[in-house]
């Protein structure tokens, strides 16, 4: 895509990079600009897995979605989605069921607005422009309503999101809310960078990260990433790394041990 598109808000600066169109590029997406494929150029320069990273995620929320269809659900919530391109929810979802309805939700203006381009003329997807931090905005928000039946399971998905929550934000509150507002039956998805394993440079890319995505970046360990599904029960084979969690195939796992470490993933069930 080139830069300039009439798509971008009047409102939104595009040279600045945006943590979400930074993360397009690295999927290998088209919806991003020169200063953003700069960014990711530098991330990729000073951390070499981290295109691998966000290629892995992606491949972690193909497997989620496709276990929680398999397991009868039929709508999703995806949080902190970014640019829905690149194998995204809707289109994995609606592969195995096409009566699938999704709502994606961003802080991102820009993210937003391509985003409701992409998925321009289908009836069963909405996308909201939203913090995460404010929970009962999204849960009441129209398209969530209008979309998603708080009555039958939901899948709900937290990918590489909240990670950029800082303690002092109190992300078990907010993840205890989500919780309870879905039914029984429903599953929530987490991938969350492992900070058992982070290392200088990984720590230089996402604080510039999170500079450009008005965020702060949280490393934690595995017993504080589980502390977020609260009494959901964690289905097999538990939270792990995340190219440890059902790998498929050769595209779920890197050659190279160390960006399979990078992040802990985890599908819980509520009882």
């Amino acid at each position: 895509m080139s830069d300039g598109q009439s798509w971008v808000p009047q409102s939104v600066d595009v040279s600045v990079p945006s943590a979400a169109r930074v993360y397009d590029y690295l999927l290998g997406g088209a919806h991003n600009f020169a200063v953003d494929r700069l960014m990711g150029d530098k991330a990729e320069q000073m951390m070499p897995n981290s295109r691998s990273a966000a290629r892995l995620n992606r491949a972690f929320l193909r497997r989620a979605v496709r276990f929680m269809t398999d397991q009868g659900v039929r709508q999703f919530l995806d949080i902190g989605s970014g640019i829905p391109t690149v194998a995204n929810v809707h289109e994995v979802a609606q592969e195995e069921a096409p009566s699938c309805r999704v709502v994606y939700v961003d802080r991102d203006p820009v993210a937003v607005a391509h985003g409701e381009l992409i998925v321009a003329g289908n009836d069963r997807v909405g996308v909201l422009q939203a913090d995460m931090r404010d929970p009962d905005s999204i849960l009441s928000a129209g398209e969530v309503t209008r979309l998603l039946d708080f009555d039958q399971p939901i899948g709900l998905l937290m990918l590489f999101m909240i990670h950029w929550v800082p303690d002092e934000a109190d992300p078990h509150s907010l993840l205890k809310r989500y919780r309870e507002a879905l039914p029984s039956g429903s599953f929530l998805a987490i991938s969350h960078m492992a900070g058992d394993h982070v290392n200088e440079e990984a720590r230089s890319v996402t604080d510039r990260m999170a500079k450009t995505g008005g965020g702060d970046v949280a490393y934690r360990s595995r017993d504080e990433v589980a502390s977020f599904f609260g009494d959901f029960e964690l289905v097999e084979p538990g939270l792990v790394k995340f190219a440890e969690w059902r790998p498929a195939g050769p595209g779920d796992i890197s050659d190279d041990p160390a960006v399979n470490r990078i992040a802990f993933a985890g599908v819980g069930r509520k009882p």
